[in-house]
């Protein structure tokens, strides 16, 4: 951890306007609750406004026009952001090049950039081709002829299979598989002749993969995970897939072959994804909801079949509804019943 700071040097940092004594000393981070006078907390969600007159911070990081209540704040225009600048300013240290480590399992025809760090227990394949200031973990595998840009993290057991290429700033957590083979089968028969998956997977800069996601290397040509997306953890890509810039998809997603996502689109957890169809940009698709066709840009959707956001909400709100209006349709079907018996004796009579 960092050496404390002034709440002014933090201000300075972030941009940010100090209001009350900026002379405050801050040698750490927490929540509203659990902060302490030596501590800043941040304010990003309204509803908890309140909280800033209970708690025992230093200083808050809150937005401008918030109501202080007599304390220090920083004021910048998104707390939440300012807030994950702080953590990475007070905890996060500077990898130490370390090189290559002894029992790391280095092929003679690989390149390993300045500043690189291949711990013990790491595989590099034949003609591998490692960035600068790169670290490699215990029990990550680097098949041949991987390229891997500069400044990534590979983290313990993440593998990356033959050809694939990975930008900079790149981070697979442990167990990630890039560029496992696609699921794709012929028929024969009454069984299944594996198609060979010849392609490859490309992760353009500063994308990060979760812990035990998968993706999975194009038929012929290109699975791509374009700049700035993130996936969670236990996600799955198909082969063939195009996923646009800046993405958030969430754990548990799937994706299926030849899918094409734009940019900024937001998969909550446990979407599926059919193949072959396109989401445009800016789109957020909802928990648990099932994909089956493409869909237009710019807009919510929930559901299976995803619909627009707004209408299964009124769906939703008539779910719980159903049985009694079930009783109530059978009802209305039997004095329906009795009404046109009653009017076909009368017919019956005249």
């Amino acid at each position: 951890m960092t050496h404390p700071r002034t709440v002014t040097e933090l201000a300075d940092f972030l941009g940010g306007v100090v209001q009350g004594d900026g002379t405050v000393l801050i040698s750490g981070l927490a929540s509203l609750e659990s902060a302490g006078p030596e501590t800043l907390t941040f304010l990003a969600n309204p509803k908890y406004a309140s909280k800033v007159a209970e708690t025992a911070a230093g200083a808050v990081l809150m937005a401008p026009g918030a109501e202080r209540y007599g304390r220090t704040v920083i004021e910048v225009a998104n707390p939440y952001l300012g807030f994950a600048k702080l953590l990475a300013l007070f905890y996060t240290s500077p990898h130490q090049p370390l090189g290559v480590l002894p029992h790391a399992m280095v092929s003679e025809t690989a390149t390993i950039g300045t500043g690189a760090s291949i711990y013990p227990g790491a595989f590099i394949g034949t003609n591998v081709a490692v960035g600068n200031r790169t670290i490699v973990y215990p029990g990550a595998v680097l098949y041949d002829n991987v390229m891997v840009g500069d400044d990534c993290v590979i983290h313990a057991n993440a593998v990356i299979r033959e050809r694939c290429r990975i930008g900079n700033r790149c981070v697979l957590q442990p167990g990630a598989v890039i560029g496992s083979d696609g699921f794709g089968y012929a028929p024969d028969g009454n069984s299944y002749y594996p198609i060979p998956q010849i392609g490859i997977v490309v992760l353009d800069d500063d994308v990060e993969i979760g812990a035990n996601s998968c993706i999975d290397r194009a038929a012929i040509e290109v699975t791509r995970i374009r700049r700035g997306t993130k996936l969670d953890n236990l996600v799955q890509i198909a082969h063939n897939c195009q996923i646009g810039e800046d993405c958030m998809i969430v754990s548990q997603v799937g994706i299926s072959g030849s899918a094409k996502i734009g940019n900024h689109v937001t998969l909550a957890g446990q979407v599926g994804v059919a193949g072959h169809l396109t989401i445009g940009d800016n789109v957020i698709v909802g928990a648990q909801s099932g994909v089956p066709s493409s869909l237009a840009a710019n807009a919510a959707y929930s559901g299976t079949p995803a619909i627009p956001h707004k209408e299964w909400l009124k769906s939703a709100i008539a779910v719980p509804r159903l049985p009694e209006l079930k009783k109530t349709v059978s009802s209305l079907e039997k004095r329906i019943a009795e009404l046109e018996t009653i009017v076909k004796q009368n017919s019956q009579e005249r």
